[in-house]
């Protein structure tokens, strides 16, 4: 049985903008997707690695394999949101995130679990995490 790892979790906010909202004045359900994705962005950042550089230095990018997702709560306009990622189980070629969107008050709004493989930019096969990249993710764990 594979054994799952735990990192420390990074914490992005994020304002709901009026864009973000439906006819009924809430988050369209496909944003809080965009939010996740900003986080997992803004997390890799933080590790000192942009997803620009990556694909032209090590020909690699991290589309989306696999995610669930469920919803609790609706997010209003102007609302104050904290994206809670961390990453749950790293592979070779592959990291997955457990991602949490919460309001001010620690209310759960939604989760979800996102698995992303790292692949080669021109022929989307598999391919190892950079060992750099990898000694990062493993440094902050």
């Amino acid at each position: 049985m594979k054994q799952r790892r735990r990192s420390a979790e990074f914490v992005w906010p994020v304002r709901v903008y009026y864009e973000d909202t439906d006819a009924g004045g809430v988050v369209y359900y496909a944003n809080y997707l965009k939010f996740m994705e900003r986080a997992r962005t803004e997390w890799l950042r933080q590790l000192g690695f942009e997803q620009d550089q990556l694909l032209r230095d090590a020909g690699i990018v991290f589309p989306v394999r696999r995610l669930t997702v469920e919803y609790f709560r609706p997010a209003r306009f102007n609302e104050q949101l904290r994206i809670m990622s961390k990453i749950i189980n790293p592979a070779r070629a592959s990291l997955e995130f457990q991602q949490r969107v919460l309001r001010r008050d620690d209310t759960l709004l939604c989760q979800g679990a996102v698995t992303v493989a790292c692949v080669d930019a021109r022929t989307f096969r598999p391919k190892p995490l950079p060992d750099n990249l990898r000694a990062e993710i493993e440094h902050a764990s």
